[in-house]
């Protein structure tokens, strides 16, 4: 017995062509329903029955069904009332991708006659994800002063949710140093910060921002984001002394390689743009330069010649501290060293003569030579105590100007007892302890014809012998005691 093939019968493709405008005519027919997304097992979407004007009564025995597919799994038809009910739970954001509209297609067969239907269900998202970022944390680097109104791009939350569920805006934490701007690119909201006001390191290194981005659901979900911006430092900040003067009093008399002083400056930059060297400021008076020296790096001012009181009782030293930024900045102070006397010098005597000889008969008060006494050094120090320090009939008198004296008489003289005097000048300072000079001034006294000739003996006794001839010797003899 043969069997029917469509492969050896000829009418076959008459048949399906017939069959297929049959469809055609009995399909034509569209519906369309909306579900939203999460909803319960069971949800009834639309009733096809209802809409297809199909009585209820026959929906059994036309067996009203879902074509077999992939969407099928989401839907099933119940066929006593004809209802298109949810069968398991549907993610919108599983099931379709981006933001157009959420469709499914269902295709409906009834049969006796055979009819087949299209039903079209569009799944409406539902605010069921929140926002969110792919990395927790974004970190900038910005230098400071740089340009007001300078944006940084943040990084884009996403959503997958469309529509009034998706992501609405973003805002950011309070802070003083940045906005934020919301620039729109096709569908995506793109967040900046908008830099409004400069930045500072020196006030703040470091800023931790949050930003949230919220979706326009009802209630609205958010996320966020933790933004940390480093200041990076430039060199905007002049090294800065702790004294714009530094005083010191030193003795004169202190050993080469003393630490005089030390300076210091400070820099709130970092890095090379806060690294300090300090140098003795240029076009200053030599003498400094042979005198003191600087240590650049710890600012230490050394003394490298012997002082001397007398010479230079004040120094005053300019220096610079530079940083190391390009350009380097500087800032300037000065040091003022007083130079304190130690006692060093001896006091000198200088003597103008008017005479190294006085007449004996000079009267009291006269006048043999002029004394001037002086000390280099200073204060006490150089202040003198003239004196003469042996016994002689000469005496110091004051002149109107200080340290100087006059050696006058002060008594009658006798050359016939004293002719020659050996003055010591004696000029002390009052240091401590006291240096002393004394200077030896000699003085001839000059003899006046103030004594008469005298015999050494008188009377003279002598004996003469008788008949002694003219012109013979006497012979002297002693005088008679009695």
């Amino acid at each position: 017995m043969a069997t029917w093939s469509p492969s050896n019968d000829r009418s076959w493709p008459v048949f399906l062509l017939h069959l297929l405008l049959i469809f055609a005519k009995q399909a034509a027919a569209e519906l369309r329903y909306s579900v939203p997304e999460e909803v319960k097992e069971g949800t009834v979407v639309g009733n096809i029955a209802k809409d297809l004007g199909l009585e209820k009564a026959h929906l059994t025995d036309r067996r009203l069904r879902i074509v077999s597919g992939s969407e099928n799994t989401f839907f099933s038809v119940n066929t006593n009332n004809g209802a298109l009910q949810v069968r398991r739970k549907i993610d919108r954001e599983e099931l379709c991708h981006g933001g157009g509209a959420c469709l499914m297609e269902l295709k409906i067969i009834v049969e006796s006659p055979l009819e087949m239907h299209h039903v079209v269900v569009e799944v409406t998202d539902v605010n069921d994800h929140s926002p969110s970022f792919l990395d927790k944390q974004q970190h900038f680097e910005i230098a400071e002063h740089t340009a007001v109104e300078t944006r940084f791009q943040l990084q884009a939350a996403t959503d997958p949710d469309v529509g009034g569920n998706s992501i609405r805006t973003y805002t950011l934490s309070s802070n003083d140093y940045f906005d934020i701007d919301v620039s729109q690119s096709d569908e995506d909201k793109i967040p900046f910060l908008v830099l409004k006001k400069p930045l500072d390191r020196e006030k703040r290194k470091k800023l931790l921002l949050l930003v949230t981005a919220i979706d326009g659901g009802k209630p609205p979900r958010s996320a966020t984001l933790n933004v940390s911006v480093t200041v990076l430092d430039i060199n905007d900040n002049r090294p800065s002394f702790s004294q714009d003067v530094y005083q010191v009093q030193i003795y004169e008399n202190v050993s080469v390689g003393t630490v005089v002083a030390q300076v210091s400056a400070t820099d709130p930059d970092e890095g090379n743009n806060g690294e300090i060297q300090y140098i003795i400021a240029k076009a200053l008076q030599p003498k400094i330069y042979e005198t003191f020296e600087m240590n650049s790096l710890t600012g230490e001012i050394k003394l490298k010649a012997i002082l001397d009181f007398e010479e230079f009782e004040i120094y005053k030293i300019d220096i610079e501290a530079s940083d190391k930024g390009t350009p380097p900045l500087t800032g300037r102070c000065r040091v003022v060293v007083k130079i304190k006397d130690v006692n060093d010098n001896s006091p000198k005597i200088d003597v103008t003569s008017l005479s190294n000889t006085i007449s004996e008969d000079s009267k009291p008060g006269t006048t043999i030579s002029l004394i001037s006494v002086n000390d280099e050094d200073s204060g006490v120090n150089g202040k003198i105590i003239s004196r003469i320090l042996n016994d002689v009939p000469f005496e110091l008198k004051p002149s109107y100007k200080e340290n100087m004296y006059s050696l006058v008489t002060k008594e009658h003289l006798d050359r016939e007892k004293v002719s020659l005097y050996e003055i010591l000048i004696q000029a002390s300072d009052c240091g401590n302890p006291p240096l002393s000079t004394v200077k030896t001034l000699s003085v001839q006294v000059s003899d006046v014809n103030d004594n008469s000739p005298r015999f050494k003996k008188s009377p003279l006794q002598f004996y003469l012998s008788e008949n002694n001839a003219a012109g013979a010797s006497s012979i002297f003899c002693k005088r008679n005691r009695h």
